[in-house]
């Protein structure tokens, strides 16, 4: 798309001469996580759709503490806490179960050399829970870059720069894929790279630079 068409970029561009040091430092420190954290990375993306992720937070931070990568706790009942109160506790209680027994063979496959983009592939296919934007929301938390996601907060955005003409009802892989394409063209075209914009939409949508 030829940038021109696209709207509010001096906008966009200004807010990121603002925010950029917060974002790059944010993005250093996904890239700095340990291998040892990254299951409870994936148990913070397989719970948050359709949970806010203040509350995911809350419940991975309980779920550490209470010990649940040893099988010490109940996760559901966690899930089910007032102040980390997550939709669906029992059916993402079970997959958070689920999720553990499948962790070393799903360790191996990050240690192995894979790019970013077969990675997400795999995750997609083997582990429950996981769709095309759970997959690269984990990725990006450690530390893989390029890869787009697309919740309502990107999409509102996407649509406000007209880089897609409106909000799609519905995410299959192929939407998902061609939508991505745009976004990753509309960031090389105003020189800022996708994962710089995801946070900046986020920070835009709700205040801060979260995960």
């Amino acid at each position: 798309m030829n940038q021109r068409a696209y709207a509010g970029i001096e906008e966009l561009r200004a807010e990121f001469i603002h925010r950029g040091s917060a974002i790059r430092k944010r993005l250093a420190d996904f890239a700095a996580v340990p291998p040892e954290e990254y299951f409870y990375e994936l148990i913070y993306c397989l719970l948050t759709p359709q949970s806010s992720a203040v509350n995911a937070g809350k419940a991975v931070e309980k779920l550490r503490n209470r010990g649940f990568h040893n099988g010490n706790c109940d996760a559901a009942a966690i899930l089910f806490e007032k102040d980390s109160y997550i939709r669906f506790h029992n059916t993402k209680g079970r997959r958070l179960r689920e999720t553990r027994e499948q962790f070393p063979v799903i360790a191996q496959e990050l240690a192995n050399g894979r790019t970013s983009e077969d990675l997400r592939s795999w995750l997609v296919a083997h582990v429950k829970g996981l769709g095309w934007k759970e997959a690269s929301h984990f990725l990006r938390n450690i530390g893989h870059r390029d890869l787009a996601i697309l919740d309502r907060h990107i999409l509102r955005n996407l649509q406000r720069h007209r880089v897609i003409a409106r909000m799609p009802a519905t995410l299959t892989t192929p939407r998902y894929h061609a939508i991505e394409a745009r976004f990753r063209a509309f960031a090389s075209d105003i020189g800022i790279t996708l994962d710089e914009l995801d946070l900046l939409f986020w920070s835009r949508e709700t205040g801060e630079i979260l995960k």
